[in-house]
């Protein structure tokens, strides 16, 4: 297995960014392999990467026929890396040159992690949501939707999976789960744990996944002092209710796959039930606000 770091990006509509996000990749002090899988784009985000690429970069193009998920598309380059470490990165999330550097050489140190991410920001520098995370269980879930950690913030019992707010930790620490526009992974753990689950289409893949590698006694390790950019959205602000409608189908996958057996049936009927009447709603406003926005 080559001591080298294989970047996976899959691209849909992402304009501009997949170019810079590629450049920004090549640019690392470490070697890379860099494989794009193009998800049947309809911009010319491919042909602005194309002309941006220098000679003999070792970039690997797939463009697919069709839009086969994200879950997917990230198998296909996955069964072809041979780096010893494999980087998932969003096209519109940007690395420094030392960024696959350290994030090699923390793993290095913790033989135990499967997987590593890393302290995602928003382009204004504050950290982004979800750049750490609990596993959101129907439980979490509920504590959200009903803001029960603001009512009990002190009580263990009432934590959101939304870990934002706590003290920013200043070593690594074991997370259950980071974001999934950065995921570092090591070949040794994927080859074990297996590639993403096909079964989600976009949004939840990542959860199954986090799910799997702690299944396998894999830790997931957060690392605060490395920090990437995170445009968030700006490959699915077009589409804004399919993205809507592929989430929610996906969690509704990964609790039936992951809690069906831990909950009462009425409980899981409930939570199912509110996930598809939180869908039902928010389709309902971007719809709305959309055709408000387009009438003036």
């Amino acid at each position: 297995m080559a001591a080298l770091t294989s970047v996976i990006i899959v691209n849909y509509n992402s304009g501009q960014y997949l170019a810079q996000c590629v450049t920004a990749v090549l640019a690392s002090t470490v070697p890379v392999e860099v494989f794009v899988v193009d998800n049947a784009s309809t911009d010319n985000s491919i042909q602005q990467l194309r002309q941006a690429l220098p000679n003999h970069a070792p970039v690997h193009i797939e463009q697919n026929t069709q839009n086969l998920g994200f879950a997917k598309a990230n198998n296909q380059a996955i069964n072809k890396a041979i780096g010893d470490y494999i980087l998932c990165l969003n096209p519109d999330c940007f690395v420094e040159p030392d960024t696959l550097a350290k994030s090699r050489a923390m793993m290095d140190e913790y033989p135990n992690a499967g997987m590593a991410g890393v302290m995602v920001c928003n382009p204004d520098g504050s950290e982004q949501a979800g750049a750490r995370r609990s596993v959101p269980s129907p439980w979490r879930s509920v504590i959200r939707v009903l803001h029960l950690d603001k009512l009990f913030p002190n009580h263990p019992r009432f934590k959101s999976f939304v870990l934002t707010e706590e003290p920013l930790p200043n070593t690594p620490i074991e997370l259950e789960g980071v974001s999934g526009a950065y995921m570092f992974i090591r070949q040794t753990a994927l080859a074990e744990v297996g590639g993403l689950d096909e079964g989600y289409f976009l949004h939840c893949e990542d959860l199954d996944w986090f799910m799997r590698f702690r299944e396998q006694n894999w830790k997931i390790l957060f690392i605060p002092q490395i920090k990437v950019t995170h445009i968030k959205g700006a490959c699915s602000d077009k589409q804004p209710v399919t993205v809507l409608w592929y989430k929610h189908k996906g969690m509704v996958r990964f609790y039936r796959k992951f809690f069906q057996q831990r909950y009462p049936w009425i409980v899981m009927l409930m939570v199912i039930s509110a996930v598809w009447l939180r869908f039902a709603m928010l389709a309902t406003l971007t719809i709305v606000t959309h055709r408000g926005g387009t009438s003036k």
